[in-house]
């Protein structure tokens, strides 16, 4: 079983950064590929960006390209996720995913975790 928990949301001005990280356990990370994906009240979740766990290939949805940037730590089964020059539209829920296949569209995916809140305050 794997566990998937978040941290590094909260609330930020416009303009601002954060970093979220997901430290996974119960598998190792270096089976998937990673990803992280955001979901606002009332749509549907949205796929942010995903790395590939053999290439380390990044991808990244074109609202946050240049913005945002995925990074994983196989020694210690972590993945994050800078978030630089945040805008108020990118206030959601953020989720950290695991799956068997990342794309430039975005993933397959097999395990969730619980989320972490970003606020961005224009």
């Amino acid at each position: 079983q794997v566990q998937l928990v978040e941290s590094g949301g909260g609330l930020v001005q416009a303009g601002g950064s954060l970093r979220l990280s997901c430290a996974a356990s119960g598998r190792t990370m270096s089976n998937y590929d990673m990803g992280w994906f955001r979901q606002t009240p009332g749509k549907e979740r949205e796929f942010v960006a995903a790395i590939k766990r053999y290439t380390g290939s990044t991808y990244y949805t074109d609202s946050v390209k240049g913005r945002f940037t995925i990074s994983r730590e196989y020694a210690g089964n972590t993945m994050h996720l800078q978030m630089n020059s945040l805008k108020p539209e990118d206030t959601a829920g953020y989720y950290c995913a695991l799956g068997r296949v990342a794309t430039d569209r975005g993933m397959t995916t097999d395990y969730w975790g619980q989320g972490t809140q970003v606020t961005v305050s224009s």
